[in-house]
This record gives C-alpha cells, structure tokens and sequence, in this order.
C-alpha cells in the first residue's frame, strides 16, 4: 500500500496512491490517518475519488510525526569522507517537525550560513508504539513504510558548532516524500540516489548499513518511546556535498519516486 498527504479545496487528506493508465494517482481519500491504523492498513476507511495524478496534486510532507529521530554516519564510506571515525553504536541526532518541507517546497538556505549541503536518505515511519523491544523480536511490524527525506545541513555551522542543532534544525531543512510506500525490503537492498541538477552526487544501498534498521529500532526504542508517525533517517550514503540558490535536489528511490526541492537564499 502507499499513501501520500495531499490538499484539496483548501482541506487536507491522506490519499491513496495506485496506478491508473501508466501513471500514479490518488484514487482513495483516507478517511482514518494511517498513524490510526497501527501498521494495519487495510483496516483503513476510505472514500473513492476521481483520480487524481500525483505529479499534479497538490503534495504536502506526508508525515507529521511527534519526534524525527536521525542517525549519524550509517555508511563507512560517509564517516570517512568527513574525516569521522566509524561509530561503534547508533549515533542519533533530532531534527525539528518545524524543519519538514512537502515534496517541491523550496529549501531555504539561511543567511549565517557559508555552506549548506544535501543528504539523501531512506526514511521509516512508525506504525505503532515501540517501547524497550528485545533483541529477538521482529522490528518489522513496527515499520508502517518508507519514503525518501533529505538531511539538509548547514555543514559550516554543523563544524562550528560542535554539536548538530542549530546546522540542521532550520526551517525547510527536512523535505520528506513525494509518498509512504509498504513495499520496500531494506534489509534485502534498496538504492539511494540522489541527484544535484539532473547529476547522481549519491548512490548507495541499505545493505551497507553500519547498523541494520533492526538495531537502530531496538536501539533507540531503550531510549525514548517511538508513537505512530514518528520518523527515522536512516543515514546518508558518501557523496554528501554543497549546493547554492538555483540548485534543485532529487532523492530518488525505487518503489518510493523522486523527492525534487529547488534552493534559494533566505530572503
């Protein structure tokens, strides 16, 4: 199953996206929010509506979590290309709900900043409360899907500062989307590209995974109370890099479609 969150007629919805003719559409107005279904989708109330593309609808983040929790330095070959050291244990930092962007919000670059960079990343939504899970219990029921995020960083304040907050807490650094989507297996391999101007700047799989989304899960369930919609950032594959006003930024994964945000400078 996968869904998007979408306006029409000044009214928000969740809406279910399938192909029609070729082309992904919203066929189906959520009448429940998936967070409500607790991973159990097809328990879901929905109305029929005349299909709508989803490359004309009206997209917004299609999550709104009560946490996004992110880990660091995921991928080898990212820890090296910043010159860090290969965490021996999940590294979590948050972003704030504040800085989520809908898929083709423009990502705004603020004026203390010299350099800001795009991380493409395979993102996890929760389905249901997850609370000091054991090591043998199955992570997956946990996951309601998956979508593309984009870590937006102001790398120059992230070195300044010595701690991640500030470098990666403004407003419209976090875009998320274009949908959520059930039918993705991490765990097998899944490709994360992402694209500067048309240009693949990363490309890298879940199967390099330092952590496996199993221990980042049990990981951070020990630490704090994981409720439905809340978010997970998986990490960033290496090719991390600066972008400036005029640039557009794509996410791309396969199942999930392409993240596209322009940038410009804060006004």
């Amino acid at each position: 199953m996968k869904y998007c969150r979408f306006q029409q007629n000044s009214q928000t919805h969740y809406g279910l996206v399938e192909s029609v003719a070729g082309r992904e559409a919203i066929v189906r107005i959520l009448l429940t929010s998936p967070e409500e279904a607790g991973g159990d989708m097809e328990s879901l109330r929905t109305r029929r509506i005349e299909p709508i593309a989803l490359d004309e609808a009206t997209l917004l983040a299609p999550v709104r979590p009560s946490k996004i929790v992110c880990v660091g330095r995921n991928y080898r070959e990212h820890a090296a290309e910043l010159g860090n050291e290969v965490p021996t244990e999940p590294l979590l930092f948050f972003k704030p709900a504040s800085s989520l962007l809908a898929p083709g919000g423009t990502i705004l670059r603020p004026r203390i900043a010299e350099r800001t960079d795009y991380e493409g990343e395979l993102g996890i939504v929760i389905a249901k409360r997850c609370h000091r899970l054991p090591d043998d219990e199955d992570t997956r029921p946990y996951i309601l899907g998956y979508t593309c995020v984009n870590d937006f960083t102001a790398r120059d304040l992230q070195n300044k500062d010595g701690q991640w907050t500030r470098a990666k807490g403004f407003d419209t650094f976090y875009p998320v989307g274009p949908v959520v989507t059930e039918s993705l297996d991490p765990w097998t391999g899944i490709q994360v590209e992402t694209r500067v101007n048309g240009e693949v700047r990363q490309s890298g799989n879940t199967k390099d995974f330092i952590f496996s989304l199993g221990i980042v899960l049990r990981y951070i369930s020990q630490i704090m109370t994981l409720e439905p919609g809340d978010l997970i950032a998986t990490g960033t594959p290496k090719g991390v890099g600066p972008v400036v006003a005029g640039d557009v930024v794509e996410v791309a994964i396969d199942g999930v479609g392409v993240l596209r945000n322009p940038v410009a400078d804060e006004a």
